[in-house]
């Protein structure tokens, strides 16, 4: 509890000390603001018109905080006021008019913090209708009088303008509603006048109606400009003509004169009171002229035309003929076709050629004769006939350059029995040409170049290499005799044909560990691209290019894997490709290999034969063996007998000789060499399959 009452002590004494009384920062808030136009946002004028920038403001005391208000109109600034009341401040547009449109906002500033309303357009229409006031119903020809245009009661930026009848003559701009100007009037007569003006509210401008209409009336001053030409008419060229500028009543001028006598543009001579000017008629000059008087704000103008005859006409100049070649004849023709016939004859006329020095011969009146010059050259023509000279328009002769020997080649390549291109060129020569293509005397096409990028491109096809050389071409752009190509000359391409596969060893006789050659050779013109396959592979086994109808590809050591079937292809630029009949190669096993398998058997067969040797010796001394026992019966169950099975594979030898088995169990008999041996047998022996030979043996 005590430390509560430490702590409401403590804030305490933040607010009351030494007697005064300390505010705390009070917290506040702008929440709105905005801003309104009464009675309407458009109005007619002298409108009372009120702004009303009302704003709400959210604040922890009761005591007023000091507000500052600022309006702007357009972007600038018409009003800044400081309140420290809470209500709208109101801004009042007395009599509104068409200056006070435009566009309007209002800001509130209060302690550093600041909010800003929408904006919203003010429209004032109607202008009043101004008055025009003329110091002088009445003026002489010249004079001015003072204008005064009042647009009553308006404000803003003005355009005021001045109308001569429906003309605008003058146009001032003002920044209050009144404008002032000095107005000459342009001619004698009865003339009307009014104003208008317009306020500017950028962007926009309101126009007011026309003002009322104030008559003035012009006096014409006799003082006038007189002009005279001698001889008036019937003039040729070459006459003499005098021209004279005068002033009638010239003692009732005011102030100083001055006269200008012209011709068209060009200023013939000046004066005060009076020029003369003299001068030889020319129908190519202009036959107008004028005598102008300047006296102040005067001026007055006397115009008078004339019509000049021509004494002949402008020259032409010609060429004959019309086309030339370079370093041809030709013939320049200078003429005036019309002339006046009451003043001058055909033969008072000259002629000259220009440049002098034109290599050109004169024959005749008008003619000039020579050879082309080998460029470009420009002629003009003079005709002369009593002191008048004219010249005729420059005649540009382009002579013509005669078409060269043309050049005939293949583009491209030329391969039988496919269609291909020949140029016919010329190297120099005019345009068009004309380029034919002739097989010996026949005409095959004909191709007219007209531009410079244009080519003679002709397609051909031919059926044996021969042909290629029975053309020509011609070229032609004139009518001389056109000159003639030489034969083509070029390198023709034939297909590939009939292709073979040549295999070397002979298929028969390949052995493993020989060199297996492939020559793959074809008809047609090389050089030809060879590819060698292995069939079952897709990529080719090796390929080359050769300047000849053949070439080789040689497997070094042959094995048993490079046994397959083999082909070859071939390609050159005739882009046919061909491809030869396939070939089997069976490698066969190698010489050596023959022999030591043969060498394995007879060795083989030698151990065979020295093995039945020693069998056979064997035996033997088993029959000798054998010869020495007596051979008797035994009873079948005695056990000191022996008995010996004689199958189908049993021999019995006869123990006395080696000759022959006495008996063959393999072919059931007794040999014939041993039948006598055989009886010394049992009887019985050969009806026995076996007998008994006693123990002891």
């Amino acid at each position: 509890m005590g430390l509560l009452l430490l702590l409401t002590s403590s804030l305490l004494s933040s607010y009351f000390h030494a007697g005064r009384v300390v505010t705390a920062q009070r917290a506040f808030t702008i929440r709105d603001i905005t801003l309104s136009i009464e009675p309407s946002s458009d109005v007619t004028r002298d409108t009372n018109v009120t702004l009303r920038c009302q704003a709400v403001v959210s604040s922890s005391g009761q005591e007023p905080m000091s507000r500052e208000y600022t309006i702007y109109k357009d972007g600038k600034t018409i009003l800044t006021k400081t309140s420290s009341s809470s209500e709208d401040l109101l801004y009042t547009l007395t009599q509104a008019r068409v200056s006070n449109s435009g566009k309007y906002k209002c800001m509130i500033n209060i302690e550093g913090k600041q909010l800003t309303s929408n904006t919203k357009k003010l429209t004032v229409t109607g202008l009043s209708q101004p008055i025009l006031n003329l110091n002088n119903g009445v003026v002489s020809e010249g004079e001015e009088t003072k204008a005064r245009c009042v647009a009553p009661g308006e404000t803003g930026s003005f355009f005021f303008f001045f109308y001569e009848d429906t003309k605008e003559i003058l146009e001032i701009q003002a920044s209050s509603p009144l404008a002032e100007a000095k107005i000459r009037l342009s001619s004698v007569g009865i003339h009307k006048i009014h104003c208008d003006y317009t306020v500017l509210v950028t962007p926009e401008s309101f126009k007011s109606e026309g003002s009322n209409t104030v008559t003035v009336t012009v006096k014409e001053l006799l003082i006038m400009p007189v002009l005279e030409i001698i001889p008036p008419y019937q003039i040729f060229e070459g006459d003499h003509l005098t021209i004279s500028c005068t002033i009638t009543n010239f003692q009732l001028s005011q102030g100083s004169t001055h006269l200008y006598l012209s011709q068209g543009t060009k200023l013939l001579s000046t004066g005060t009171s009076q020029v003369n000017h003299s001068m030889i008629a020319l129908a190519k000059d202009p036959g107008e002229f004028e005598c102008r008087l300047e006296m102040g704000k005067i001026v007055k103008v006397d115009t008078k035309t004339v019509a000049v005859t021509e004494l002949f006409s402008v020259p032409t100049l010609t060429m004959s003929p019309a086309e030339v070649f370079q370093k041809d004849p030709m013939t320049l023709t200078c003429r005036s076709e019309i002339y006046a016939s009451e003043r001058l004859s055909k033969e008072d006329l000259t002629y000259t050629l220009d440049p002098y020095d034109s290599h050109l011969t004169q024959r005749g009146s008008g003619d000039f004769y020579g050879r082309t010059l080998p460029f470009i050259f420009n002629y003009t023509c003079t005709a002369q006939a009593k002191g008048i000279v004219k010249q005729s328009k420059a005649l540009t002769v382009r002579p013509k350059v005669a078409v060269s020997i043309p050049k005939i080649s293949v583009v491209g390549r030329a391969v039988v029995n496919q269609p291909f291109k020949i140029l016919c060129q010329s190297d120099s020569g005019s345009l068009p040409i004309n380029y034919t293509l002739l097989k010996d005397v026949t005409e095959v096409s004909t191709i007219s170049v007209k531009f410079p990028s244009q080519q003679a491109l002709f397609s051909v096809t031919i059926s044996s290499p021969a042909e290629i050389g029975k053309f020509m071409c011609e070229a032609k752009n004139s009518q001389r005799i056109p000159p003639l190509s030489r034969r083509l000359n070029a390198t023709v391409i034939v297909p590939l044909t009939h292709p073979t596969l040549t295999v070397i060893p002979d298929a028969a006789d390949i052995s493993e560990g020989d060199d297996l050659i492939l020559i793959c050779g074809v008809d047609g013109t090389p050089p030809v691209t060879f590819n060698w396959y292995r069939v079952g592979e897709e990529l080719p086994l090796h390929t080359t290019i050769s300047n000849q109808n053949h070439s080789n590809y040689q497997v070094p050591l042959l094995s048993k894997h490079h046994s397959g079937t083999y082909l070859c292809e071939a390609i050159n630029y005739a882009n046919k490709v061909v491809r030869s009949e396939p070939v089997v190669v069976e490698v066969r096993m190698a010489l050596w290999k023959k022999a030591l398998i043969g060498g394995f058997c007879l060795l083989a067969v030698a151990l065979l034969v020295v093995s039945l040797v020693v069998c056979f010796r064997s035996k033997r001394g088993k029959r000798e063996a054998a010869s020495e026992l007596s051979v008797k019966p035994s009873s079948p169950k005695s056990d000191d007998s022996l008995t010996v099975n004689l199958t189908h594979d049993t021999e019995v030898y006869n123990a006395d000789t080696d000759a022959a088995p006495l008996y063959n169990g393999t072919e059931g008999r007794v040999a014939n060499g041993a039948r006598d041996s055989a009886a010394s047998l049992p009887a019985d022996i050969s009806n026995r399959s076996s007998y008994s030979i006693p123990a002891t043996v």
